[in-house]
Protein backbone atom coordinates (compact mmCIF):
# COMPACT_ATOMS: atom_id res chain seq x y z
CA UNK A 1 0.00 0.00 0.00
CA UNK A 2 2.86 2.39 0.86
CA UNK A 3 5.66 0.90 -1.21
CA UNK A 4 6.57 4.30 -2.63
CA UNK A 5 6.73 5.95 0.80
CA UNK A 6 10.11 6.98 2.18
CA UNK A 7 9.35 8.40 5.62
CA UNK A 8 11.06 9.99 8.57
CA UNK A 9 9.18 10.00 11.89
CA UNK A 10 10.40 12.00 14.85
CA UNK A 11 9.59 10.47 18.22
CA UNK A 12 8.96 7.28 16.28
CA UNK A 13 10.13 4.80 18.93
CA UNK A 14 7.12 5.12 21.25
CA UNK A 15 3.49 6.15 21.43
CA UNK A 16 1.79 7.55 18.34
CA UNK A 17 5.08 7.72 16.46
CA UNK A 18 5.84 4.04 17.03
CA UNK A 19 2.35 3.00 15.97
CA UNK A 20 2.77 5.01 12.78
CA UNK A 21 6.24 3.71 12.00
CA UNK A 22 5.15 0.10 12.47
CA UNK A 23 1.94 0.57 10.49
CA UNK A 24 3.68 2.14 7.50
CA UNK A 25 6.49 -0.43 7.51
CA UNK A 26 4.02 -3.34 7.70
CA UNK A 27 2.43 -1.97 4.56
CA UNK A 28 5.59 -1.57 2.52
CA UNK A 29 7.04 1.81 3.51
CA UNK A 30 10.69 2.49 4.25
CA UNK A 31 10.79 4.32 7.57
CA UNK A 32 13.54 6.16 9.42
CA UNK A 33 12.75 6.55 13.12
CA UNK A 34 14.44 9.68 14.47
CA UNK A 35 14.47 9.69 18.25
CA UNK A 36 16.66 10.34 21.28
CA UNK A 37 19.49 7.89 22.07
CA UNK A 38 17.66 6.44 25.07
CA UNK A 39 14.79 5.43 22.77
CA UNK A 40 16.92 2.99 20.79
CA UNK A 41 16.02 0.09 23.09
CA UNK A 42 12.32 0.65 22.34
CA UNK A 43 13.15 0.79 18.64
CA UNK A 44 14.96 -2.56 18.73
CA UNK A 45 11.83 -4.17 20.19
CA UNK A 46 9.75 -2.56 17.45
CA UNK A 47 12.15 -3.82 14.82
CA UNK A 48 12.02 -7.35 16.22
CA UNK A 49 8.21 -7.36 16.16
CA UNK A 50 8.29 -6.01 12.62
CA UNK A 51 10.59 -8.85 11.52
CA UNK A 52 8.38 -11.42 13.26
CA UNK A 53 5.39 -10.09 11.33
CA UNK A 54 7.22 -10.38 8.02
CA UNK A 55 6.95 -6.64 7.35
CA UNK A 56 6.96 -5.66 3.67
CA UNK A 57 8.86 -2.46 4.39
CA UNK A 58 11.84 -1.59 6.55
CA UNK A 59 12.61 0.26 9.77
CA UNK A 60 15.85 2.08 10.56
CA UNK A 61 16.91 4.22 13.51
CA UNK A 62 18.76 7.52 13.73
CA UNK A 63 19.65 9.25 16.98
CA UNK A 64 18.23 12.75 16.76
CA UNK A 65 17.06 15.64 18.89
CA UNK A 66 14.48 17.58 16.88
CA UNK A 67 15.94 20.86 18.16
CA UNK A 68 19.28 20.15 16.49
CA UNK A 69 19.94 21.10 12.86
CA UNK A 70 22.92 18.74 12.74
CA UNK A 71 20.94 15.79 14.14
CA UNK A 72 18.07 16.24 11.70
CA UNK A 73 20.43 16.75 8.78
CA UNK A 74 22.24 13.51 9.69
CA UNK A 75 18.94 11.62 9.98
CA UNK A 76 17.87 12.84 6.54
CA UNK A 77 21.27 11.85 5.13
CA UNK A 78 20.70 8.36 6.57
CA UNK A 79 17.37 8.16 4.77
CA UNK A 80 19.15 8.70 1.46
CA UNK A 81 21.95 6.27 2.35
CA UNK A 82 19.73 3.48 3.68
CA UNK A 83 16.84 3.73 1.22
CA UNK A 84 18.50 5.11 -1.89
CA UNK A 85 16.27 8.14 -2.31
CA UNK A 86 15.17 11.30 -0.56
CA UNK A 87 12.34 11.42 1.96
CA UNK A 88 8.79 12.10 0.71
CA UNK A 89 6.90 11.83 4.03
CA UNK A 90 7.83 13.54 7.30
CA UNK A 91 5.78 12.92 10.45
CA UNK A 92 6.43 14.99 13.57
CA UNK A 93 5.59 13.01 16.71
CA UNK A 94 8.35 14.08 19.11
CA UNK A 95 7.06 16.03 22.07
CA UNK A 96 7.02 16.70 25.80
CA UNK A 97 4.03 17.38 28.05
CA UNK A 98 4.83 19.01 31.39
CA UNK A 99 2.02 19.64 33.88
CA UNK A 100 2.50 22.93 35.68
CA UNK A 101 0.28 25.88 36.58
CA UNK A 102 1.34 29.42 35.70
CA UNK A 103 1.13 30.17 39.39
CA UNK A 104 0.21 27.84 42.22
CA UNK A 105 -0.26 28.55 45.89
CA UNK A 106 -0.35 26.30 48.93
CA UNK A 107 -1.79 27.52 52.21
CA UNK A 108 -0.34 25.91 55.32
CA UNK A 109 -2.24 25.27 58.55
CA UNK A 110 -0.68 28.38 60.09
CA UNK A 111 -2.04 30.48 57.23
CA UNK A 112 1.28 31.02 55.52
CA UNK A 113 1.24 30.91 51.73
CA UNK A 114 3.82 29.21 49.57
CA UNK A 115 3.88 30.36 45.93
CA UNK A 116 5.35 28.46 43.03
CA UNK A 117 5.86 30.02 39.61
CA UNK A 118 5.95 28.08 36.35
CA UNK A 119 9.59 27.65 35.44
CA UNK A 120 10.57 29.76 32.45
CA UNK A 121 13.14 27.10 31.54
CA UNK A 122 10.44 24.40 31.46
CA UNK A 123 8.13 26.58 29.37
CA UNK A 124 10.95 27.37 26.95
CA UNK A 125 11.95 23.70 26.62
CA UNK A 126 8.37 22.73 25.82
CA UNK A 127 8.19 25.36 23.08
CA UNK A 128 11.60 24.34 21.75
CA UNK A 129 10.77 20.64 21.49
CA UNK A 130 7.12 20.78 20.46
CA UNK A 131 6.99 23.88 18.27
CA UNK A 132 10.54 24.74 17.19
CA UNK A 133 11.41 21.04 16.82
CA UNK A 134 8.38 20.48 14.61
CA UNK A 135 9.33 23.42 12.42
CA UNK A 136 12.95 22.26 12.27
CA UNK A 137 12.17 18.82 10.89
CA UNK A 138 9.44 20.18 8.61
CA UNK A 139 11.66 22.79 6.97
CA UNK A 140 14.65 20.48 6.57
CA UNK A 141 12.55 17.61 5.22
CA UNK A 142 10.91 20.03 2.78
CA UNK A 143 14.35 20.93 1.42
CA UNK A 144 15.03 17.25 0.65
CA UNK A 145 11.54 16.66 -0.76
CA UNK A 146 11.95 19.60 -3.15
CA UNK A 147 14.83 17.73 -4.81
CA UNK A 148 12.59 14.79 -5.76
CA UNK A 149 10.85 14.54 -9.14
CA UNK A 150 7.16 15.47 -9.01
CA UNK A 151 4.48 12.78 -9.35
CA UNK A 152 1.47 12.87 -11.67
CA UNK A 153 -0.23 15.40 -9.36
CA UNK A 154 2.81 17.67 -9.34
CA UNK A 155 3.52 16.61 -5.74
CA UNK A 156 6.84 15.80 -4.12
CA UNK A 157 5.91 14.99 -0.54
CA UNK A 158 3.79 15.60 2.53
CA UNK A 159 4.59 16.86 6.02
CA UNK A 160 2.31 15.71 8.85
CA UNK A 161 2.61 17.49 12.18
CA UNK A 162 1.11 16.57 15.54
CA UNK A 163 -0.78 19.15 17.58
CA UNK A 164 -3.32 18.28 20.29
CA UNK A 165 -6.86 19.12 21.34
CA UNK A 166 -5.05 21.06 24.08
CA UNK A 167 -4.36 23.69 21.42
CA UNK A 168 -8.10 24.46 21.61
CA UNK A 169 -9.17 23.13 25.04
CA UNK A 170 -6.08 23.57 27.20
CA UNK A 171 -6.53 22.33 30.74
CA UNK A 172 -5.29 23.62 34.08
CA UNK A 173 -1.57 22.94 34.20
CA UNK A 174 -1.22 22.82 30.39
CA UNK A 175 -0.17 26.40 29.68
CA UNK A 176 3.19 25.39 28.18
CA UNK A 177 1.86 22.33 26.33
CA UNK A 178 -1.23 24.10 24.97
CA UNK A 179 0.87 27.07 23.85
CA UNK A 180 3.33 24.81 22.03
CA UNK A 181 0.59 22.87 20.26
CA UNK A 182 -1.22 26.09 19.38
CA UNK A 183 1.97 27.07 17.59
CA UNK A 184 1.86 23.84 15.56
CA UNK A 185 -1.76 24.54 14.59
CA UNK A 186 -0.82 28.09 13.63
CA UNK A 187 2.02 27.07 11.31
CA UNK A 188 -0.07 24.61 9.31
CA UNK A 189 -1.75 26.87 6.74
CA UNK A 190 1.11 29.32 6.13
CA UNK A 191 3.56 26.45 5.75
CA UNK A 192 1.23 24.74 3.27
CA UNK A 193 1.04 27.99 1.31
CA UNK A 194 4.81 28.44 1.46
CA UNK A 195 5.46 24.95 0.10
CA UNK A 196 2.68 24.78 -2.49
CA UNK A 197 4.98 26.08 -5.22
CA UNK A 198 7.27 23.04 -4.84
CA UNK A 199 4.45 20.49 -4.53
CA UNK A 200 4.68 19.72 -0.82
CA UNK A 201 1.52 19.36 1.26
CA UNK A 202 1.29 20.14 4.99
CA UNK A 203 -1.26 18.66 7.37
CA UNK A 204 -1.67 18.55 11.14
CA UNK A 205 -3.42 16.00 13.34
CA UNK A 206 -4.76 17.12 16.73
CA UNK A 207 -5.23 13.93 18.80
CA UNK A 208 -7.47 13.72 21.84
CA UNK A 209 -6.99 11.20 24.64
CA UNK A 210 -4.93 8.26 23.41
CA UNK A 211 -3.60 5.17 25.16
CA UNK A 212 0.05 6.17 24.95
CA UNK A 213 2.76 5.24 27.49
CA UNK A 214 2.01 8.50 29.33
CA UNK A 215 -1.63 7.55 29.97
CA UNK A 216 -1.00 3.83 30.31
CA UNK A 217 0.86 4.43 33.55
CA UNK A 218 -2.08 6.18 35.20
CA UNK A 219 -4.46 4.37 37.61
CA UNK A 220 -7.57 2.71 36.19
CA UNK A 221 -9.82 5.23 37.95
CA UNK A 222 -8.09 8.07 36.13
CA UNK A 223 -8.67 6.27 32.82
CA UNK A 224 -12.38 5.96 33.60
CA UNK A 225 -12.63 9.64 34.53
CA UNK A 226 -10.93 10.65 31.30
CA UNK A 227 -13.12 8.41 29.16
CA UNK A 228 -16.24 10.11 30.52
CA UNK A 229 -15.34 13.14 28.43
CA UNK A 230 -15.23 11.21 25.13
CA UNK A 231 -18.72 11.05 23.57
CA UNK A 232 -18.28 8.40 20.86
CA UNK A 233 -16.66 5.96 20.81
CA UNK A 234 -16.56 6.17 24.59
CA UNK A 235 -12.96 5.04 25.14
CA UNK A 236 -9.36 6.18 24.90
CA UNK A 237 -7.99 6.24 21.38
CA UNK A 238 -5.84 3.40 20.11
CA UNK A 239 -2.58 4.69 18.54
CA UNK A 240 -3.42 2.70 15.40
CA UNK A 241 -6.19 5.25 14.72
CA UNK A 242 -3.55 7.95 14.47
CA UNK A 243 -1.39 5.76 12.23
CA UNK A 244 -4.32 5.02 9.94
CA UNK A 245 -5.08 8.73 9.60
CA UNK A 246 -1.45 9.38 8.68
CA UNK A 247 -1.84 6.72 5.99
CA UNK A 248 -5.01 8.36 4.68
CA UNK A 249 -3.34 11.77 4.51
CA UNK A 250 -0.42 10.28 2.59
CA UNK A 251 -2.67 8.71 -0.04
CA UNK A 252 -5.19 11.54 -0.45
CA UNK A 253 -3.49 14.26 -2.55
CA UNK A 254 -6.21 16.86 -1.93
CA UNK A 255 -5.70 17.05 1.83
CA UNK A 256 -3.60 20.13 2.48
CA UNK A 257 -3.32 23.05 4.89
CA UNK A 258 -5.77 21.68 7.47
CA UNK A 259 -5.85 20.48 11.07
CA UNK A 260 -7.87 17.31 11.72
CA UNK A 261 -9.08 16.65 15.26
CA UNK A 262 -8.90 12.95 16.06
CA UNK A 263 -10.77 12.81 19.34
CA UNK A 264 -14.14 11.02 19.30
CA UNK A 265 -15.89 14.45 19.54
CA UNK A 266 -14.03 15.23 22.77
CA UNK A 267 -14.28 18.78 24.09
CA UNK A 268 -12.45 19.11 27.37
CA UNK A 269 -14.19 21.05 30.16
CA UNK A 270 -12.34 23.86 32.00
Amino acid sequence: MYRNVVAIISGGASGLGAATASYLARNGARVMVADLPQAQEHFLKMEARSNDNNSNGSLKFSQADVRSEDDISSALDMVDEEFGEQVNVAVNCAGVAPARKTLSQKIAEDGSVTTRLHSLEEFSKTMQVNTVGTFNLARMAADRMAQRPADDNGLRGVIINTASVAAYDGQIGQVAYASSKGGVVGMTLPMARDLAAVGIRVMTIAPGLFMTPLLAGLPEKVHKDLVKNVPCPNRLGDPIYYAQLVGSIITNPYLNGEVIRLDGALRMPP
